[in-house]
C-alpha cells in the first residue's frame, strides 16, 4: 500500500463550484485516474476509506460532491431517515446535463493533472454506480466499475425522471464491470435481467457478478456490510482496473 496525500479542489461548473476530494499516492510516477462517484450521501467516512484503499493500490482517485449545486461545499448527508430523504430528493432534482457536465469537468481536470497518466476509469456505488456508467459515455473514460447501480433499469435518474442511460448502452465503448446483490430491492431480478439483456444485444465489453448480498454491502458501516464479499468485490474491481487502465 502506498503513502497517500489527501486534499480537495473546487472546480468551476456552469452551476457553481464543485468540490472534488483527491486521494493521490505519494511519489513521482504518474498514476491512472479513477473518478469515484459516491452514494446519495456524498463523501462519507465509508466513501473516503474506500477511496483511500483504491489510491493505496496506485490510482489517483477523485471523488466529486454530486450535489454541489444544492448543498454547501463539504456537506455530508447522514446515514439516517433525513439523510436518505434529502439524498433521494436531490437525485431527481438535479438535471442529467449537470451530472454529465460534472463528469466532463472532473475528467478534464484529471487528464491535465501532473500526477495522472491520462488513462481514466469511473467507479461508483448505488447512485454513483449509475453515474459511473454515464461517465463511460465520455471518450476519455476507458473502463467503468458499477456496483449495484440504481435507476438504470427504471430510467428514472435526474430531473423529470427520464434518463437515457439504458438506451445509450448500445453505444458504450468503455469496458464495463457490474456487481450486484441479489437481495437488493433497489435493483430486483427483472431490472438486472433488463440491463444484462441490453448489454448482450449490444455486444458490449462487460462482465457481470451477482452475490447473495444486500444493497450497499460494500459500505463498511451499518448492518448490510458483508466484509468477505466486500473484499472479494474489491479484488474483482482492482483486477479489472489493472487490466483496463493500469
Amino acid at each position: 500500500m502506498a503513502t497517500l496525500e489527501e486534499s480537495w479542489v473546487d472546480l468551476e461548473t456552469s452551476r457553481g463550484l464543485m468540490r472534488v476530494h483527491l486521494f493521490i499516492p505519494a511519489g513521482a510516477s504518474p498514476r491512472p485516474g479513477v473518478i469515484f462517484y459516491s452514494e446519495i450521501f456524498q463523501v462519507t467516512g465509508p466513501i473516503r476509506r474506500l477511496a483511500a484503499a483504491l489510491a493505496g493500490e496506485g490510482y489517483l482517485v477523485a471523488v466529486p460532491e454530486v450535489y454541489h449545486e444544492f448543498e454547501p461545499l463539504g456537506s455530508v448527508l447522514g446515514y439516517d431517515t433525513d439523510g436518505s430523504a434529502r439524498g433521494n430528493q436531490l437525485k431527481t432534482q438535479k438535471e442529467i446535463s449537470s451530472y454529465d457536465e460534472d463528469t466532463r469537468v472532473v475528467a478534464g481536470f484529471l487528464q491535465a493533472h501532473e500526477a495522472c497518466t491520462g488513462r481514466l476509469a469511473s467507479f461508483g456505488v448505488c447512485l454513483g454506480g449509475h453515474l459511473a456508467v454515464r461517465a463511460g459515455f465520455h471518450p476519455g473514460v476507458l473502463a467503468v466499475g458499477a456496483f449495484y447501480p440504481t435507476d438504470i433499469h427504471t430510467r428514472s435518474l435526474g430531473l423529470g425522471k427520464c434518463d437515457d442511460t439504458l438506451q445509450r448502452l448500445a453505444s458504450m465503448e468503455a469496458a464495463l464491470l457490474f456487481v450486484f446483490g441479489r437481495q437488493d430491492p433497489h435493483v430486483p431480478l427483472e431490472g438486472r435481467r433488463l440491463i444484462h439483456e441490453t448489454l448482450e444485444k449490444a455486444g458490449a465489453d462487460f462482465e457481470w457478478h451477482e452475490f447473495n448480498a444486500a444493497h450497499a454491502f460494500l459500505r463498511d458501516e451499518g448492518p448490510r456490510h458483508n466484509p468477505p464479499l466486500a473484499r472479494l468485490a474489491l479484488a474483482l474491481l482492482l483486477r479489472f482496473l489493472a487490466e483496463k487502465i493500469g
